[in-house]
């Protein structure tokens, strides 16, 4: 039993809903059931006006989890599915979040606009997780297929929502760059332990390692301090250089690439096919008021403290702003003499249960899901796009293959040259082929 719905034969998983969604709430179904689909569904606490009418996934007892921490949190009475064809036809369902891991991506959003293209399904609009793809070139297919079948679409970069950036980004425009100019240097940061799963330490899987994993957030959330609120940053911003390096610090250490191959399976081999557990970008910027800004951007998954660390700082000629996660409103101390099981219950990632250690009350909203969502949904509910779209992402990810290919390289990649610029759309890194070794 799903709730109080019987549960449908293996071959479905999930019977449709009867009853679509009046035209002031957005019934919305998530595709995908693993950890960020778990975010969302907790976000969605802090969403009027939308209900997570459905899940679907690949793994049954993964999608029935979800569906039911949909009801204990009274976000909605989903129906499980395994076929996103089949979901997106349900007609409770009047938008889609694609969650699902980066290697189906591409699969996964042909399936549901072919589905809408047809007629066999009705939807106001899309919004698909990051990275938009693991080269330029699926980036583009994404954003095509959804263009293509004429539907709205958020690109989910929860970053940039999140409402401690938010507020001091406003305040140092309005305040600092209204008196003094606009700001010069973004850096941003996120660091943890590792991945939850498996694919993701695969770079033919995932696209590569933590650049790809993590250097998403951190070129998003400078695009968006280096400009003015209320200006998409690609009208403001136009990019000239990227300047980057990678490097496997930790995970391909004997040790603990024995550790990986132990949890994840043979699969995961750090000794033979590593990916980076390390990233640095600078990637240079003309603005719109003709001047040269950068923004920094370092990612790994070879911090080691009390859990997942995102720093974000602006500076302009006579201001600063500065947010970091692991500076929580409470915190607890725990001796050595209290005995905790590993868990996840102060702050994602977390890497210890004693001493003193902070604590995030709401992650989903500090992390900005929740301010993500409820963007998405009163766009997409008003007919309008998204101030985060796929046109974003795949801006993104272009940086993103520039970044690689500086490193890879070793050099500064020129993107006011054209042609360097036109290699990127080809591209795929040696990290996602397989074939980087660290230090050649």
């Amino acid at each position: 039993m799903i709730g109080d719905r019987p549960a449908a034969p293996i071959h479905g998983f999930g019977e449709t809903n009867v009853t679509a969604q009046a035209s002031d709430r957005l019934g919305v179904g998530i595709v995908g059931s693993g950890f960020i689909a778990d975010f969302h569904t907790r976000a969605f606490r802090g969403v009027r006006h939308a209900d997570v009418t459905a899940v679907c996934g690949r793994t049954e007892s993964a999608v029935r989890r979800l569906c039911d921490l949909a009801r204990e949190q009274r976000v909605g009475a989903p129906a499980a599915y395994a076929d996103v064809r089949e979901m997106v036809r349900d007609p409770a369902v009047d938008a889609v979040w694609v969650t699902t891991p980066n290697h189906v991506r591409v699969e996964t959003v042909r399936a549901i606009t072919e589905e809408v293209a047809s007629g066999r399904a009705r939807l106001r609009g899309i919004a698909v997780e990051k990275p938009l793809g693991r080269t330029v070139a699926e980036a583009e297919e994404v954003k095509r297929l959804v263009e293509e079948a004429g539907l709205l679409h958020g690109y989910l970069e929860n970053q940039v929502f999140a409402p401690g950036v938010v507020r001091a980004h406003d305040l140092v425009w309005s305040r600092g760059a209204a008196a003094a100019g606009s700001p010069y240097l973004a850096r941003c940061a996120e660091e943890h332990s590792g991945p939850h799963k498996g694919w993701f330490w695969q770079g033919e899987k995932q696209g590569g390692g933590v650049l790809n994993d993590m250097m998403c957030h951190s070129v998003e959330a400078g695009r968006y301090l280096l400009s003015p609120p209320g200006v998409p940053a690609s009208e403001w911003l136009t990019p000239v250089s990227v300047d980057a390096t990678i490097a496997c610090l930790k995970w391909s250490r004997p040790a603990y690439a024995d550790e990986l191959m132990r949890r994840y399976g043979p699969e995961v081999d750090y000794r033979g096919r590593p990916a980076e557990d390390y990233a640095r970008s600078t990637i240079v910027f003309r603005n719109g008021d003709g001047d040269e800004v950068v923004a920094e951007g370092t990612t790994s998954w070879s911090y080691v403290g009390a859990g997942l660390r995102l720093s974000f700082e602006l500076l302009g000629p006579e201001y600063a702003m500065q947010v970091n996660s692991l500076d929580t409103e409470a915190k607890v101390f725990l001796s050595r003499e209290v005995a905790g099981r590993p868990g996840e219950d102060l702050v994602e990632k977390q890497n210890a249960e004693g001493g003193l250690m902070p604590v995030l009350p709401d992650e989903a909203g500090a992390y900005g899901y929740t301010e993500e969502n409820r963007h998405m949904v009163t766009r997409f509910l008003d007919g309008r796009a998204p101030d985060e779209g796929l046109d974003d992402g795949l801006q993104v990810t272009r940086l993103l293959m520039a970044a690689y290919m500086s490193a890879q390289e070793g050099r500064r990649i020129d993107l006011s040259d054209r042609g360097e610029a036109a290699k990127l759309d080809s591209f795929v890194p040696q990290v996602a082929q397989g074939t980087w070794r660290p230090g050649h």
